[in-house]
């Protein structure tokens, strides 16, 4: 007999002495043995029963010493098996259970095969145990057996059981059947009064109350019960589901994914998410973190109309939105001459998927739920139907995320990309209220243009040099890294376990390594990356089980891993690191800046971080509502606009010693002394040069800072000076003007003038590129004031 004890009953206490007792199935077995049964075929078998029972009056009286299920243990199996009959054992997952201590002792074969199954390291417990729970329990069933007071506390029991042969988990609901048991109060039990009844029926939460009632071991149990499980990892799955979409958490893919692996019994199950860009006919990973879009296989999008699907996907995926499966990969390859949707499913490791396409957008957007396995045929047209339940659900999450992720993107479009300058905003205010007031008489009423004329541009970059070559640098480093690694534990293992394999392994990624030492190309990473996903690593998962030491060298191994990308990124980390705090440091000291400035005179100003910090700024009357602009605003705002530039040289120089990474930045000034018209583009929803004569100017802003110094292939950009870009030897005599007064402050030194060479469509440019004194312990609270730059500009 399979005896499973539980711990619960050593551990927890209760209102009742638990005693294993047959005297019900007794009755039952001596009703058979009256003379009026002598017909019956069960008489003369309940004689033999009732002739065993009085040789072993311990089943009939009850007895507290588990160990007697082993020394009984034929008798019980004899006494037992009508309620467990023979043609049942493989189809009922059935035990005879001890209630409210859950020590068990005859089972099923089924439920013997489901235990057996879990492993030898698995205890039977119930999930969410809690003891005051239990004891409430117990105390609820005293009331009704013993009292007939009725209380309705059937809370289901689940038992989470792992499957070895699925490596999932399976969930069953326990149902207990209490008809073989009795239970009598003891001396001490209180007898419980209607006005006790009600006092419980109102502090169910007050255990003290409960042991006040029903002292603990007040009542003895003789009995057993009966313990039925049902398989519920279907409704299990589907409730999981529903809460983790309700809950939508950053882990939400990696949650749903595990849901559905339990669902299917498949251990190697992937899911992945993806949405199909109706507009632009391609599909582009989601904004859920962690999606891993099993189509895209780490590329960020696919042009679908480049012959990627074949034209069944196409047509019932894209075009009637209907669910597709692929059970054999292989065999799909072959009916479609191996198109790039094979081979990418291919070389993921996919041999059966499932496509689900669900309505994002009122555009025709969808949300494509990709549901894949390594193995073919674990997914197919039969058992596709198990997730008929379950769409519907993912259909209202992703309605639901999608117009969450409408609202969000809209926010920030209005916060980051179409907020309007303070200088500005009359004018749209203006347009609307006259669009309003003409739409009320004339359906046809349109929003007028935004355009400010006769606008003069400056434009300022403080550019990290060399960020291209530093962040390649950094990628690099962190893949040597990473396959040093990987040698170490193949170096290891070799020496536990002689394997061909490892050697082989190992010069692969030697092989890798030497590659990326020499130089690093574009896809390389990728290369490496799927490399280590599919070859090393499930070898890795072979060597933790050889021996404690081997496990721990590639638990190192993991641990050096980013847990959200599964590479090594410390160096690049670093360079982001770096990256990041330059730019914030010198958005934030210009945006403070330039605050300041709008008080010398309203103009227009935006700012940009890409790798370092560039800004516009327009100034000029039509910007502001008063006929006041003069041209000493303009010069005011060149110095000041030197001045900034110099001080974030200076912020960026005292920050080098604070990053992990050496990064410099180069300024740069581009002067243009013509006025312009700039107009609100409202299909980009923002401000651009308008007529073709000033293209020519935001031509030279995006090619300026690659230029090199004529006759050189130095750039005219470098760390420590700031470049001023000019065509007009007016714009450099005003310049020298600010330079020489920042000089007399010990803030810029030697004057370099400079042709520079040539650039496509642009010719004539020229240069002045003027030293950066760096300020010991400089302090950005301390900077030139205003009061100083119009004292200059006046004298």
């Amino acid at each position: 007999m399979k005896i499973i004890k539980s711990n619960i009953e050593t551990e927890v206490e209760l209102p009742l002495q638990l005693n294993i007792s047959f005297r019900k199935v007794y009755d039952l077995y001596e009703k058979y043995t009256h003379e009026s049964y002598k017909g019956h075929p069960f008489y003369s078998s309940a004689l033999e029963m009732v002739k065993l029972f009085k040789q072993h009056p311990e089943l009939n009286d009850g007895f507290s010493d588990y160990s007697l299920l082993d020394k009984y243990e034929e008798e019980i199996e004899l006494v037992l098996n009508p309620l467990f009959p023979e043609p049942l054992l493989l189809n009922e997952i059935k035990a005879a259970s001890i209630p409210f201590s859950f020590t068990s002792f005859k089972f099923t074969d089924r439920f013997k095969n489901i235990l057996d199954n879990a492993g030898e390291d698995y205890e039977l417990s119930v999930r969410n145990f809690q003891d005051e729970s239990m004891y409430i329990l117990a105390c609820t069933f005293i009331l009704s057996f013993v009292y007939g007071y009725k209380i309705d506390l059937k809370r289901p029991f689940y038992f989470d059981i792992p499957d070895r042969t699925s490596g999932t988990m399976k969930y069953y609901r326990a149902a207990f059947n209490g008809d073989f048991s009795e239970i009598t109060p003891t001396e001490i039990a209180p007898k419980i009064t209607k006005e006790d009844y009600r006092d419980l029926l109102n502090n169910f939460d007050n255990i003290d109350i409960w042991k006040e009632k029903f002292p603990p071991n007040s009542y003895i149990f003789k009995g057993f019960g009966l313990i039925n499980l049902f398989d519920v990892t279907s409704e299990e799955m589907l409730s999981s589901i529903k809460a983790n979409l309700l809950a939508s958490d950053d882990s939400l893919i990696f949650k749903l994914q595990n849901n559905l692996r339990d669902f299917y019994a498949i251990k190697d199950l992937k899911l992945g998410y993806s949405i199909f860009d109706n507009l632009n006919d391609k599909l582009c990973e989601t904004i859920v973190n962690k999606s891993n879009s099993i189509i895209l296989n780490n590329k960020e999008e696919i042009n679908c109309s480049s012959n990627y699907f074949c034209e069944e996907v196409m047509q019932k995926v894209f075009v009637n939105h209907e669910t597709f499966i692929i059970s054999d990969i292989e065999e799909y390859g072959k009916a479609t001459d191996k198109n790039p949707f094979y081979h990418n499913l291919y070389d993921g490791g996919i041999q059966s998927i499932i496509l689900i396409p669900i309505k994002a957008t009122k555009s025709g957007d969808l949300a494509l739920l990709e549901i894949a396995s390594p193995n073919a045929y674990d997914l197919n047209s039969v058992n596709i139907n198990k997730l008929k339940d379950i769409i519907p659900v993912f259909e209202a999450a992703v309605k639901r995320t999608s117009e969450e992720r409408q609202n969000v993107l809209e926010a920030t479009i209005q916060e980051n990309y179409t907020s309007i300058h303070e200088s500005v905003k009359w004018r749209f205010y203006e347009a609307a209220e006259k669009y309003h007031t003409e739409f009320q008489t004339n359906d046809n009423a349109k929003l007028d243009e935004i355009v400010f004329k006769e606008v003069y541009p400056l434009f300022g970059q403080s550019d990290i040099k060399g960020s291209s070559d530093a962040r390649n640098t950094a990628i690099k480093e962190d893949l040597i890294t990473q396959l040093s690694l990987a040698i170490s534990v193949l170096k290891d293992a070799c020496k536990k376990e002689k394997l061909p394999i490892y050697n082989e392994l190992m010069y692969r990624v030697s092989t890798f390594l030497k590659d990326v030492k020499q130089d690093l190309n574009a896809g390389d990473e990728v290369n490496i990356l799927d490399f280590l996903q599919r070859e090393i690593y499930p070898v890795f998962n072979h060597i933790k089980e050889l021996d404690k030491n081997l496990a721990k060298k590639v638990d190192i191994y993991m641990n050096r891993l980013d847990e959200d990308l599964n590479v090594v990124y410390e160096k690049r980390k670093d360079y982001e690191k770096s990256v990041n705090l330059i730019n914030e440091k010198l958005a934030k000291y210009i945006d403070k800046k330039q605050k300041d400035a709008q008080k010398m005179y309203p103009h227009y100003f935006e700012r940009y971080k890409t790798d370092g910090v560039e800004f516009n700024m327009y100034i000029g009357e039509s910007i502001t509502k008063k006929n006041s602009f003069d041209n000493i605003y303009l010069y005011n705002l060149r110095l000041w606009q030197l001045q900034t530039m110099c001080e974030m040289e200076n912020i960026a120089y005292t920050l080098v010693d604070t990053m992990p990474h050496n990064l410099r930045v180069a300024s740069l000034i581009l002067v243009h002394s013509n006025p312009m018209a700039i107009k609100f583009r409202m299909d980009e929803k923002q401000f651009d040069v308008d007529g073709a004569y000033n293209i020519r100017y935001e031509i030279i802003k995006k090619r300026i800072d690659k230029a090199n110094i004529k006759n050189t292939e130095e750039r005219v950009t470098q760390p420590g000076k700031i470049a001023i870009i000019y065509s007009q030897d007016k714009d450099a005599l005003e310049y020298i003007k600010y330079i020489n007064f920042l000089q007399s402050r010990k803030q810029l030194g030697k004057i370099e003038f400079l042709e520079l060479e040539d650039l496509q469509g642009v010719s004539g440019l020229k240069a002045l590129r003027v030293e950066v004194i760096y300020q010991k312990d400089f302090d950005e609270k301390k900077t030139i004031t205003l009061n100083d730059l119009i004292r200059q500009i006046e004298s």
